[in-house]
This record gives structure tokens, sequence and C-alpha cells, in this order.
């Protein structure tokens, strides 16, 4: 009750004070990458259940002679990359937590075609709401492997507390001033999660 009164009071907060920037962002987004300024698609949230995350547009529509998109390196400008490094692009995911559909911190919430692929280890990052910010994204965002990454989720489910979703938001405005671990060697988005493969071997 205390983390939801905490992201009620911190979000609204947030989408008050950081009105002007949203303006200058979204003007910024038609102007560079047209309409529409915002991003939407639907993400798992607390038990799975889908939900309408929204995000500032980093990607232009591009696609090819079939009319398949472009690969993401392709279509993500020199201005969309700008909007990730500084986490510009997750602005408008406050009003998801205004709503209750997102916290400030907490698994970020991936894609719905990923669910059927988690083991029930993995599964644990759905027990809590999704958030902005996360204990894997100070500990390596997208540079680590997925592994690695639910390890971190599930660590944080098991020992979440209001002192380490403060020291986690504390983390993440180092992160962000700092442009660390944006993406994978090699890569201009996180790889795709294709599921345990290599657990299913051993």
């Amino acid at each position: 009750m205390m983390k939801r009164c905490l992201d009620i009071v911190i979000s609204g907060t947030a989408l008050v004070l950081l009105s002007p920037v949203y303006a200058v962002v979204a003007y910024k987004v038609k102007k560079n990458l047209g309409s529409p300024v915002l991003f939407r698609q639907q993400r798992p949230g607390l038990h799975g259940q889908p939900f309408e995350m929204i995000k500032f547009r980093t990607m232009k529509d591009a696609v090819d002679a079939q009319g398949h998109p472009l690969p993401d390196s392709e279509r993500l400008t020199a201005f969309g990359k700008m909007l990730r490094a500084t986490s510009l692009d997750e602005l408008p995911e406050l009003w998801n937590v205004l709503k209750g559909e997102m916290s400030i911190v907490g698994p970020r919430p991936l894609l719905m075609e990923y669910l059927p692929l988690y083991n029930a280890e993995q599964a644990k990052r759905h027990d809590v709401r999704p958030g902005i910010t996360g204990y894997a994204q100070v500990n390596g965002r997208n540079a680590i492997s997925w592994d690695k990454k639910f390890q971190l989720d599930t660590w944080y489910i098991e020992h979440q507390s209001l002192w380490l979703d403060f020291k986690i938001m504390l983390k993440t405005v180092k992160k962000v001033i700092s442009k660390d671990d944006i993406h994978a060697e090699g890569e201009v988005t996180m790889s795709k999660f294709t599921g345990n493969h290599q657990q299913d071997q051993n």
C-alpha cells in the first residue's frame, strides 16, 4: 500500500512538473519522426494481465518492398537514439504508473509473446507490477544477457523494500546521466528472447 501511494505521489508530481519537457519532446518527435508522437503497445502487467504501455516514439516507419518493417538498426534515427540514451522516451509511462498499471520500480514490462517462454522462476517477474526502472536496469540494463536480467528481476522480487526502491531510483538517475548500458555490443536494441534453449539441453 505504501509503495502504491508513493507511486501515485511521484508520478502525479512528475507529470505536472515535467509537462514543459513533455511538450518539447512531443514537438521534436513530430518534427523528426512524424505522427503518431506516442508509441503504444500491449505489455504484460501484474499477473501477466495485458495493458497498453505508452512511450514517445523513437523509430521511423520504414518498410521493405514487401511491406515488412525494416530492421531496428535502419529505423532507429540519431534523434531516436538520443531519446533512448536519455530515457526521455520513457516519460509517458508515468501515466501508466498513475493509472496503476505500472510502478516506478519493478521488472521492465517485456513483450506479450514472451509469456509462454518463461520458466517458473522467470515467471515470478509478474508477481509485482512492472516498473519504469528496475534492479536489472541499474545492474546492466540492455548490456547483460536475458538469463542475468531474469535473475536480477527475481532477486528484486524476493528482496523488495521501499529502501531498495529508493536506491534503485537514485542509481537510475546516475545511469541516465552517464548513459551506461543502453544496449549490448553490436546491437541497437535488446536482442529478442527466444526461450531457455540452454537450460532445455541440460
